[in-house]
């Protein structure tokens, strides 16, 4: 049996996942797209837990090619580009959530606010459907 590349771990689901999301870096950019209205390189570079620039570019670049993310020329600085979420980026909403669901259960540090934490296990759809429309609104 010859080993898969990471281009040809399709087929499995938790093994295409992994494929993309196989590191940290990853999940904490989408973290801050989705949760922390992070839209430039320099939010994700500030977030807080130390990303090295070289990862942070070469991340954002795995998740455009997965057509995870979109950049886009920011229209008030031509420079600067703008992050956002595609369509398939935003099916990660509940996914997302639920791992906040799992990690605000078992850690016992958690920094979720009681409030979202509520809402989530309230009507985690409406939760979803919430977050999904206010970032659609903001691209």
């Amino acid at each position: 049996m010859t080993k898969k590349t990471s281009t040809e771990w399709h087929g499995c689901p938790i093994r295409y996942g992994a494929s993309i999301f196989g590191d940290n870096w990853c999940l904490l950019i989408l973290r801050d797209l989705m949760f922390k209205s992070a839209r430039h390189y320099a939010d994700f570079l500030n977030a807080g837990e130390g990303i090295a620039s070289n990862i942070l570019a070469a991340r954002l670049e795995r998740l455009e090619a997965e057509g995870i993310i979109t950049k886009l020329r920011d229209p008030d600085h031509g420079v600067r580009r703008i992050y956002a979420l595609t369509d398939k980026g935003l099916g990660l909403v509940p996914a997302m959530l639920e791992i906040i669901d799992w990690s605000e259960t078992w850690d016992t540090q958690t920094e979720v606010p009681t409030e979202f934490a509520e809402a989530l296990r309230t009507d985690r759809r409406a939760l979803a459907e919430k977050i999904t429309a206010e970032l659609i609104a903001a691209r």
